[in-house]
């Protein structure tokens, strides 16, 4: 029996405003705003929200003596397409080198590391 559900994953950065932008850019939605705290709705009824971390620093990715903290792997039907898609919106390539994978991966523009899957 499950103690409790899932409700939002929460990416710190520092601007909530621009990082919500960019979400809302690959995965859709509508954003819902308050002071330090931004709220996506995805479509299908998932949420990402976002909260503004003063002194935040970004993860490192890949790195032999710090964690990647967690990364969101987001599904695509072609890798190609939506690597353009998220390179305009603002993503930093980290790991897209081997085009024979069914992933890729990328940094958000806080440095928060995600996959883009056509798995």
């Amino acid at each position: 029996m499950a103690l409790a559900k899932l409700d939002v994953v929460v990416l710190d950065c520092p601007d909530p405003r621009a990082l919500a932008e960019f979400y809302a850019g690959v995965l859709g939605g509508t954003i819902t705003e308050e002071t330090d705290w931004i709220d996506l709705d995805v479509p299908g009824g998932r949420k990402l929200a976002f909260q503004a971390a003063p002194g935040y620093v970004p993860p490192r990715w890949p790195s032999p003596d710090g964690s990647q903290q967690f990364h969101l792997d987001l599904a695509v039907e072609d890798l190609d397409v939506a690597e353009k898609g998220v390179l305009e919106l603002g993503a930093t390539p980290l790991d897209t080198e081997d085009r024979s994978r069914s992933f890729r991966v990328y940094a958000d523009p806080a440095g928060h590391p995600f996959c883009l899957c056509a798995c």
